[in-house]
Order: structure tokens, then sequence, then C-alpha cells
């Protein structure tokens, strides 16, 4: 244990002992399951000494038999974990405005510059603002359609970048295969696009001769990783307070500060240069979507508004569906029939004499049925950003104290075996609906969380679930995917640490089309 992970226990336990240790019992009795706190710093110990959080978190739910956990962290915060979907609609639908906020946490204090942005900012006037933004001028409809180019392009390079590594890897014999990262490929295709709808452009720097991401392209998407691993990650200083900024004891803080630094040396001098064009009076067509964050008249943005309002953009986009895709990916190599099926439908839908494009996407079930059962079983993250209580309630017929942080676990509702049948199968076909309805990846009802619910719902769903649907349908219809070597099938292990795979998924890829299809660099 580091040294100053134990001198804050001895310090910590000392100051318990001269606390008062009675508590109100009718008061304890009404709040959900959970563990003993100690007085004044609550179960902030058991926390440092039970990493990962998340899954010592779960795992007092599964000894407790509770879908609704209250454990205590630092001297008042209520720190709420729901894992029923009864609960979840509680808490989303019939008592949204109750939960409309976010905490204050460290982590998204400093992504967002101080709360500049929508998706981490407590509920409130610069919410307010940035959310009509973003539902609006960024993410609507006529939005979405105007930036498809970029999508489409995006979508054309991933097939030739796949392509390209048979002839790098000098594999152009019989079989032409080449053996692919599939996480490098899910993660950048979404950076790709992202970068491509805000910046105009693909790469900050030059990139690779084979289409690929280069260095600062790699360094982008870690640095985006890294602030996704801390964000919401339950820091200590986020419930001592007066802790925040002196003593940065589980590393949290150094590592998002040096992860927001590397993501803004790229970002930040574009986005200057673009603003400073504007002020010199450059004439500027609408090309992307930080000329429509610059060229907003009522509200006018600041730079500083801009910056936040960017990174939120990017960072919401790569997790989860990136994550999916590589699950999914291994889970149809381990079973060939879903598979099948999968590129069967491309097959009938598209064809074989041109690439899927997004025009198809709504009749593609079989492949939605799949991304849906990915977001179930595999989320990147094994919770939805916390809401806040904004005032007293009840939830289950427990106390709900107002300030309490409210996480609804996507890891608990995916995997509730009261809700889902033999819930660590991977099987589409229990999102297939009757009567040939089209498969939608959320979930009215709850029984999983992609996406949220209510006005904290995600404003990106429409952009996610295109961009992800396109990628695993272009990867499924553009080549046949194997095992390396002589084994039997992907080891889909969970990484303890996160829910990533543990390894990861390097696959055998070859070419399923005409030669034709697949244009080379």
């Amino acid at each position: 244990m580091p040294l100053t992970i134990l001198l804050f226990v001895i310090m910590f336990i000392s100051i318990a002992r001269f606390l008062n240790k009675k508590s109100s019992r009718n008061s304890h009795s009404l709040l959900p399951p959970g563990p003993t706190p100690l007085p004044f710093i609550g179960c902030a110990i058991q926390m440092l000494l039970n990493k990962p959080t998340f899954r010592w978190i779960h795992n007092l739910m599964d000894q407790l038999h509770t879908p609704i956990l209250c454990v205590r962290l630092g001297p008042s915060t209520h720190v709420i974990v729901v894992s029923s979907p009864d609960l979840a609609r509680e808490i989303l639908k019939k008592q949204d405005e109750k939960f409309i906020s976010r905490p204050d946490i460290m982590s998204a204090y400093l992504i967002s510059d101080g709360y500049l942005a929508t998706i981490m900012s407590p509920e409130g006037e610069q919410w307010r603002k940035m959310r009509r933004i973003m539902k609006l001028e960024l993410l609507s409809s006529p939005i979405h359609k105007w930036l498809q180019p970029k999508r489409d392009e995006e979508a054309d390079q991933l097939v030739k970048y796949i392509f390209n590594q048979m002839k790098k890897q000098k594999n152009d014999t019989v079989d032409h295969s080449a053996l692919i990262n599939v996480r490098n490929v899910t993660q950048h295709f979404f950076c790709n696009i992202m970068r491509n709808m805000i910046f105009g452009r693909r790469f900050f720097g030059r990139g690779m001769e084979d289409g690929g991401p280069g260095e600062e392209e790699t360094e982008h998407v870690d640095a985006i990783l890294t602030m996704l691993k801390y964000v919401y990650a339950f820091c200590v200083s986020d419930y001592f307070s007066w802790l925040r900024g002196k003593a940065d004891f589980d590393g949290h803080e150094k590592s998002m500060r040096t992860a927001i630094a590397t993501v803004r040396k790229y970002q930040d001098p574009l986005i200057d240069e673009r603003i400073r064009m504007s002020k010199n009076g450059a004439a500027m067509d609408r090309c992307d979507l930080l000329d429509v964050l610059i060229q907003l008249d009522n509200p006018k943005l600041t730079p500083e508004e801009i910056k936040a309002q960017v990174i939120e953009l990017m960072i919401a986009t790569i997790d989860n569906p990136s994550n999916a895709v590589e699950w999914i990916i291994g889970e149809l190599i381990n079973d060939p029939m879903i598979l099948r099926r999968a590129s069967d439908e491309l097959d009938h839908v598209v064809g074989r004499d041109r690439l899927v494009e997004e025009q198809d996407l709504p009749q593609l079930n079989y492949i939605k049925a799949c991304i849906k059962e990915g977001f179930r079983l595999h989320p990147f993250a094994p919770f939805i950003p916390p809401h806040v209580s904004t005032t007293e309630t009840t939830i289950g017929g427990y106390f709900i104290p107002k300030g309490s942080h409210v996480h609804l676990s996507r890891f608990g509702l995916g995997r509730n075996p009261n809700v889902w049948e033999d819930p660590l199968r991977f099987n589409p076909d229990r999102h297939l609906c009757w009567g040939g309805k089209q498969v939608v990846l959320s979930d009215n009802e709850l029984r999983m969380i992609p996406f949220s619910s209510g006005k904290r719902v995600c404003p990106g769903m429409m952009l996610g679930s295109t961009m992800t649907i396109m990628l695993l349908a272009r990867m499924v219809q553009g080549f046949t995917w194997e095992v390396p070597g002589n084994k039997r099938c992907v080891d889909l292990v969970e990484n303890h640490d996160d829910l990533l795979l543990a390894k990861p998924l390097v696959a055998v890829a070859k070419p399923r089309l005409p030669r034709y299809m697949y244009p080379k660099y």
C-alpha cells in the first residue's frame, strides 16, 4: 500500500474514534441497504482498499441481494446505485425533474473547463443554454444529414484501410488475409469521423501511407480514453472537498490534467485559428461543426465555451460504441451461425455489388440486434453519468437525501438475471421484434441504458447509433473474420479493472466481396 494511502487511513481512523458514533436509527433504516459507514469518513477506506470501485459496489449488491445500494462516502455524500428497471424508470421517468442535475466532480469540472459544456454540467442556465445548442445546432436531423458525406468518407476509408493491411502484411496470396487489431480500428473510426465533422480533417498530422492514423492521432485517442477512464471514477477528493487540489491520493487528478492537456494541444490551436479568421472578416462557409459553433450569434459563444464543448463532443462518441463493436466481432467469431446470419442479412438488403450505405441501415434489423446485445452485455462504462437528487425524495420505498449521487448501473441492468434469460450469453435474437418492426438501440423500459433517458438523454443518440451500425455493417459485409493461428475461439475475458476485453482483439480478416470493391491507396 502506498505510504500516502496508509497515512490517510491512519489519520481518519484516529479522527473517527473521537467523533460521535451514534447515528439516527430511524433515519438510517430508511436509507437503501449498504455497508455501515464510519463517522466523518463513511466508507472511503473500504473504497480505497477495494479497487476497482465498480466491482466492489456490485459485489456488495450481490451480497446484500438488493437492486438499490447506499454507500456513504466522506462526511455527507450518499452514493445511491440502482440496477433494476423499475427503480431506473422511477428515477429517469417518474421523478426526472428531481434528478436532473449532475454532481460537482473534479474530473467533470476539469474536462468541461468549469462546467461550460453540456453533458457534465449541473442543472442551471449554462446547462440549459448549451443543451439547446447541442440539440438544435449541432445534433439536429438537418445537421446530421448535412454531415453525412463526412461519415461516408470514413466508412469508405475503413474498408480501404483493412484491405490495405493485406498488401502491407504481404499476404497477397490465395487466402489474401491480414491480422487486424480490431480495437484500434474501432476507436480510430469514431475519432476520425468526429475530427472530420468538427475540424474538417480526419487527421491532425499526415497519417500513415496505408490510410491509418499517425502518431498525433494515436496520442490524441489515447488521451481521450484516459479521460474516459477517470471521469466519474470515484476519486477520493470528490467526497472530501477540502482535499481537492491539495492531495491526489489515487492519482486521478494528475492523470486527468495530463490527458486534457494532450487533447487540447491538438484541438485548441485549430479552434483559435478558426476564431481568428472569423474575427478578421475572412469569408467562411459553414463546412463543419466548428464553423457552426463559431458563427452562432444568439447566443454568441466564448472561445472557452467552444473548446469545452468540442472536448465533450469528442469523448462522448468513442467509448461505448467502439468497445461494443470490438466485443461483438469477438462474439461473432465465436458463434459462426450469428456471423452468417448477419452477413446474409447484408447480402439480402444491400447485395454484394456495392457497399452498405446509411440509407440501408433501417432495414438491417439483425445487425442492429447484434449491436443492442453488445451494448447490453458489454458496456464501456459500468454506470451512466451520475445524477444528483435536487431534493429529498423516496425511491423504491427508501429515503434518498438531497444531494445524493445517483448511479444507474449499465453493468447491473444489462446482466440482471431477473430481467434477462441467460444474461451472460450473447443472443441478438432477444432484441428482434415481432411483425418485422424495426429494432431500435434504446430501451424504453430501461432494462438497459445505452443512451440514458429523460432530460439528460444523450443528445447524440442518432449520431452514435448511425456510426455504430455503419461500422459493424461495413466490417461484416466487407470481410470474413476468423481466429488467428490454430486457436479454436477468441478468449473473451473481461479485464478486471474495467469492462474492456483483457487483450485487444486481433483477428484474421479476409475479403468477402469482389476485388473491385476494395480500392487501394
